[in-house]
């Protein structure tokens, strides 16, 4: 059966429930497709859960940096409200029924299924095919990358929507990657009790962020008790029934009772019948102009689109896509000042380029950096203070085009900084700024006048 329809919306993650609603709300027939849980990864198992995690995590090493600063405590960590506040509070607020209801009463019809696309303006669903007649919007995201290592597929490993489930902290834990949720996890469940190892084939942790940035979360991580192993990966993965064996490439092996798999995350373009519609299936992303158009008809936008893994992102995307579709101008998407935020603790908030990828793109470089705990709010924050602020600007034209917040809210420092590199706000204009004192974003001024 053919059914008539406006828009069709595959996939209704943060970015495809945006777009699904607002079009709904403007009186087009909206159909959203999707065959999990309406709102995606980021409320059930991603973004929302897990930063519930990090904040318990973060208020048992503030007790137990206590001591040294107003007298003694006792931590006695305990996972069980951890576990009850995820499960309570987090179903409570971000239900899925709650989430279709909110969908349908904007008008919109929402189908529970795996849809694939099925030529030109038509999406199918089991035996149901639905005829968009002014846009199709792919949402459908990523999944987990799980690499090809020997003897992994037959364990019981983890991702991240295992590692949000659990009920109770492993007594130890391997990380296989050194990215933003491995960390998270890694410093989360070391803080909680078990014995954390990560593992990561690159030369240091984040290693898209800035070195200086690394160093901070290593030694922040080594603190919490947490081993790193990097320049090194995974040969072979086995399981006895009770604990993992992770065989390294430098001949030592890892034994922990759980094992969390965190080495990015791909989409499978081919499962969603892109060749219907003429793009590659072998692709990694969607490819779409500034407009999110990614052919006649068709739009994408979230993580399927490869402009990074982020609800921010997806949100951004989403806007764009509903002015396009509706005919509306406005200012095309614009990823310069894309901002990304690790959550450890310290946290590390980057934007924009590092000085490595400056340096590449070929431009004149000049950056200068500030440590935290030599600030004046640093050095009365005391324990818990590390972090540095870093500054790229060019040049030549006397703008930064990235910056990096690594220590206490750095996610939060990272703001200014934005907004600066998203508005070229010039340097001197920077320089001759007021910063409230005593404030951590004071940082910012610092390495300012270092550059």
């Amino acid at each position: 059966m053919t059914v008539d329809v406006d828009v069709v919306v595959l996939g209704m993650g943060p970015g495809g429930e945006e777009v699904g609603g607002r079009l709904a709300q403007q009186g087009l027939s909206v159909v959203g497709i999707e065959k999990g849980l309406l709102g995606g990864e980021c409320p059930y198992w991603a973004c929302v859960p897990t930063k519930m995690m990090v904040r318990a995590a973060g208020l048992l090493a503030e007790a137990r940096r206590v001591p040294g600063l107003a007298g003694e405590v006792e931590v006695r960590p305990d996972w069980t409200p951890v576990a009850a506040r995820i499960r309570d509070e987090a179903t409570d607020n971000w239900d899925d029924k709650v989430a279709v209801d909110r969908f349908t009463g904007k008008g919109g019809r929402f189908v529970r299924g795996e849809g694939r696309l099925a030529g030109p303006g038509r999406v199918a669903v089991g035996d149901e095919v639905f005829a968009a007649g002014r846009a199709v919007v792919v949402a459908t995201g990523t999944e987990p990358s799980i690499p090809p290592i020997d003897g992994l597929a037959d364990t019981p490993y983890w991702t991240n929507r295992e590692a949000v489930a659990v009920t109770a902290p492993p007594a130890s834990l391997a990380v296989l990657g050194g990215g933003a949720v491995g960390l998270e996890f890694a410093q989360v469940f070391a803080r909680f009790g078990a014995e954390v190892t990560v593992i990561e084939s690159a030369d240091r942790l984040l290693e898209r962020e800035e070195p200086e940035a690394s160093t901070v979360v290593l030694e922040a991580l080594r603190r919490d008790g947490v081993s790193v192993r990097v320049s090194t990966s995974a040969r072979r993965v086995s399981h006895d029934g009770s604990a993992f064996a992770v065989a390294l490439g430098d001949g030592t092996v890892v034994v922990a009772e759980r094992l969390l798999v965190a080495t990015g995350r791909h989409c499978d373009l081919a499962r969603i019948g892109v060749d219907t519609v003429g793009l590659d299936p072998s692709a990694a992303f969607v490819e779409v102009d500034d407009r999110l158009r990614a052919g006649e008809g068709l739009w994408a936008v979230g993580d399927v689109t490869g402009r990074g893994a982020f609800t921010h992102v997806a949100m951004y995307q989403a806007d764009i896509a509903v002015r396009a579709i509706l005919g509306q101008d406005g200012p095309a998407a614009d990823y310069r000042a894309l901002p990304r935020v690790t959550f450890t603790d310290p946290e590390v908030g980057s934007v924009g380029l590092t000085e490595s990828a400056a340096r590449s793109a070929g431009l004149p470089v000049r950056c200068a950096a500030a440590s935290v705990p030599s600030s004046a709010r640093g050095w009365i924050h005391k324990a818990g203070n590390e972090g540095v602020v870093k500054l790229v600007a060019d040049a030549d034209r006397g703008v930064l085009v990235g910056a990096t917040s690594a220590g206490p809210v750095g996610g939060e420092v990272l703001a200014p900084l934005a907004l600066a590199v998203h508005a070229e706000v010039p340097l001197d204009r920077l320089r001759n700024m007021i910063y409230a004192y005593p404030t951590f974003a004071r940082g910012i001024a610092d390495a300012l006048r270092d550059l």
